[in-house]
C-alpha cells in the first residue's frame, strides 16, 4: 500500500516545488501566475495529504503534524484568495480548529523534548516543534483576527503570500535539507541546498514589505486628498 502513495508523494511534492517557484516570480494576479498557484495548491494538497498518510502508517506523529500544517496553510491561503468580500464560514472555522490543535501539540511535544532524558520526542528535538508550534500559533492569531474582527484587503493578501510561501519553505526543507544525501555532493558542498530550501522566506518577506509599503502609500494618498466631495443635489 505504501508504495503508491509514496510514488505520489514524491511526484506531486516534485511539481509542488516547481509550480510555487514559477509563481513565486510571475506578476501577481497574472493569468499565468493563476495558472502556476493552481498546479502549486493542487500539488502541495496531494502531497501533504500522502504525507500525512504515510506517517500514520509509519507511527511517525512529528511528520503527522508537519503534513498537517503543511496542509492548512495552503488550503487556507487558497480560500482567502478566492474569496473577494473577505467573508468567512465553516470552513475557516474548522481551520481554526485543526491548527489550534497542531499548536497545542507542537508546543507540547516540544517541552516533552526538552525535558526528555535524551532530548527527543519521536526523534526530533525541542527546536523543530517550538519552531512549528509557533508558526501555527502565529496562525491562530490570524485566523481568530479574521473570524472576529475585520481584515484589510492588504492584510488578505499578506494571508494569502505567507501561508503560501511558508507551505513551500516546509517542503523544500523536508527535501532540500532533510534528504541533502538525495543530491549530488556538489550541492550539498555548497550552499546550494541551503539556499533552496530558505528562498520561499526571502521571497515572502520580499512581498510582504512590498504589499504593506503600497498599502501606506494607498492611506498617505487617501488622507492627503480626502474623500471625494458628495455628488448629491442640493
Amino acid at each position: 500500500m505504501r508504495t503508491p502513495i509514496l510514488i505520489l508523494h514524491i511526484t506531486t511534492g516534485t511539481l509542488g516545488m516547481l509550480s510555487g517557484f514559477v509563481a513565486m516570480f510571475l506578476r501577481k494576479g497574472s493569468r499565468r501566475h493563476s495558472i502556476a498557484g493552481d498546479v502549486f495548491v493542487t500539488s502541495m494538497l496531494t502531497m501533504s495529504a500522502c504525507g500525512v498518510w504515510l506517517a500514520i502508517m509509519k507511527s511517525q506523529p512529528g511528520n503527522i503534524l508537519g503534513g498537517t500544517l503543511t496542509f492548512y496553510l495552503v488550503a487556507t491561503a487558497w480560500m482567502i484568495a478566492r474569496r473577494r468580500d473577505g467573508a468567512t464560514s465553516l470552513f475557516d472555522w474548522a481551520g481554526l480548529l485543526v491548527v489550534l490543535t497542531v499548536a497545542a501539540t507542537e508546543i507540547t511535544f516540544g517541552l516533552e523534548a526538552a525535558t526528555s532524558p535524551t532530548g527527543l520526542k519521536f526523534d526530533y528535538p525541542p527546536g523543530p516543534y517550538f519552531f512549528l508550534g509557533t508558526v501555527a500559533s502565529l496562525a491562530v492569531v490570524g485566523d481568530v483576527r479574521m473570524l472576529f474582527g475585520s481584515v484589510s484587503v492588504a492584510g488578505r493578501l499578506a494571508r494569502h503570500l505567507w501561508r503560501m510561501c511558508f507551505a513551500q519553505f516546509i517542503a523544500a526543507a523536508s527535501i532540500f535539507l532533510a534528504r541533502a544525501h538525495l543530491f549530488p555532493a556538489v550541492f550539498r558542498k555548497t550552499v546550494t541546498l541551503f539556499a533552496l530550501s530558505f528562498l520561499p522566506l526571502v521571497v515572502m518577506i520580499v512581498w510582504l514589505i512590498r504589499v504593506r509599503s503600497a498599502h501606506r502609500e494607498k492611506r498617505k494618498t487617501l488622507m492627503a486628498h480626502g474623500p471625494e466631495p458628495s455628488l448629491s443635489a442640493s
